[in-house]
């Protein structure tokens, strides 16, 4: 699966562009260069020196976004070396002719481009100086040159020396968001250009992001460490396993759906979120335990957490103590309509997904009284829901045990896919009292399961 995560402006999604962070200082200058061209009149010129990934283009070219009565235009080079052609581009500027709205026209890194370099800021600010004389001296424009070299932001302000009023500062820097925000801006940015996935969905986790984030110098630079991370990932652990881990969780009414539905991507079949559970630990748990093993086995056996309505399992399963029953052909259709039995037949269909409702009536009421009284049996709640599976046409026992060479766990149910990738399906039953299920609860469980698991594939050690 191919991953995309733009580290440069020119490579982000445009619906994405209005959404980054503003740069607080550059607003600050901007306001403050605003004011003082409705008083004083004239132009401003503000050359900006950031380190490359600093955030610079982003940061500048962006400003409308955050000050919608301003227009922001990138400047040709042709602009830069002739006055006409800079004219025609700033008169091009949707309305240029109204003078109470600011423009904002960028030079970005123009120096890198051209083979002059010491003849260039002489010239360029020359040229705008006769402007702040002539056409442009009713007009407010903020002229802004980005740069990575201090020395030729120093050459900049100071061809400034024969018309000093137009500067607008001369040591200017632009450093970019605050380091602490960088794990959250990366992961939002990759989120977006990937469908909504998050990056622990290819084993990079929020740790990991912020220990890149303290080594690199730069926002940018920690991207493109990620982004080399990510290169080594081409496929889903999980499509080589052939175990796949569904937990299913019996529910009452509509708040505990919603709980439990909340640890995961319900349209998507349920799968674990992992942003979801993480949010959940407490920094003492964000800190001992093995996340990234954790995380691995999410991937590896392709976790899923299946909320089922108690009212759709109490008419399979009265009478548990017996152990041969016929099950109620109108009762296993329902069952068979589940998001459980459809997750395990592989037969989901987001296109068709609907979310999972328990409202209050009879059936609810007495399947949460039923429920209640069999918590404390699920061994052979299990045995009756496998014995309702077989009678839908699948391979499905009990109690059984799975062995590898780093450890063994017990299926609550196993469901055998013959023709499945993934022709195993180790079914956990979290059939917990309607009490227990909260949201410290669900994430114990699930660290509980994904911890086995991790066992089981070797990631972590027996102790």
């Amino acid at each position: 699966m191919l991953a995309r995560l733009p580290s440069r402006y020119e490579d982000l999604d445009p619906a994405f562009r209005g959404r980054l962070r503003p740069d607080r200082q550059l607003l600050e200058q901007v306001q403050r260069a605003h004011a003082s061209m409705q008083i004083t009149g004239g132009i401003r010129f503000l050359p900006i020196f950031g380190r490359s990934g600093s955030g610079k283009s982003s940061a500048a070219r962006e400003l409308a976004t955050h000050l919608p009565e301003c227009k922001v235009v990138e400047l040709s080079r042709a602009a830069i070396a002739s006055e006409a052609a800079l004219l025609e581009e700033l008169r091009d500027v949707d309305g240029y002719r109204d003078k109470t709205k600011l423009i904002i026209a960028v030079v970005d890194q123009f120096e890198e481009r051209v083979a002059e370099k010491t003849a260039l800021p002489s010239q360029f600010v020359e040229r705008l100086s006769l402007l702040d004389r002539g056409e442009l001296r009713q007009r407010p424009v903020l002229f802004i040159w980005l740069t990575t070299s201090l020395e030729f932001q120093a050459d900049l302000a100071k061809a400034t020396s024969r018309n000093e009023r137009i500067l607008l500062s001369s040591n200017f820097e632009l450093s970019g968001p605050p380091r602490e925000d960088w794990a959250e801006i990366l992961e939002e940015t990759f989120a977006f250009h990937n469908k909504n996935q998050p990056l622990a969905d290819f084993e990079v986790l929020t740790t990991d992001v912020n220990e890149i984030a303290d080594r690199a110098a730069t926002i940018g630079a920690s991207i493109e460490f990620v982004a080399e991370r990510l290169a080594s990932y081409t496929t889903k652990l999980h499509d080589i396993s052939r175990y796949q881990v569904v937990m299913l969780w019996p529910v009452t009414d509509g708040l505990r759906i919603t709980r439990v539905a909340g640890f995961t991507n319900a349209r998507d079949g349920y799968k674990l979120d992992w942003n979801a559970f993480y949010r959940e630990l407490n920094e003492d748990d964000r800190q001992t335990l093995p996340l990234s093993e954790l995380n691995r086995a999410r991937l590896y056996f392709d976790v899923r957490l299946v909320p089922i309505a108690a009212a759709d399992l109490h008419p399979l399963c009265r009478d548990l103590d017996q152990p041969n029953v016929t099950p109620s052909r109108s009762y296993l259709e329902r069952f068979e309509k589940s998001h459980f039995a459809s997750i395990v037949g592989e037969n989901w269909d987001p296109s068709t997904y609907s979310p999972l409702r328990e409202r209050e009536s009879e059936r609810a009421t007495n399947a949460r009284t039923w429920y209640e009284s069999v918590t404390t049996k699920p061994t052979q709640l299990g045995t009756r829901i496998a014995l309702c599976l077989r009678a839908l046409g699948f391979e499905a026992q009990p109690e059984q045990e799975i062995k590898t060479p780093s450890s063994r766990v017990r299926a609550d149910i196993l469901v055998q896919r013959p023709e499945s990738q993934q022709d195993s399906v180790i079914v956990e039953l979290k059939a917990y009292s309607t009490e227990n299920t909260r949201p410290s609860s669900i994430k114990d469980a699930i660290r509980v399961t994904l911890k086995r698991h991790a066992q089981l594939a070797g990631f972590l050690a027996r102790q």
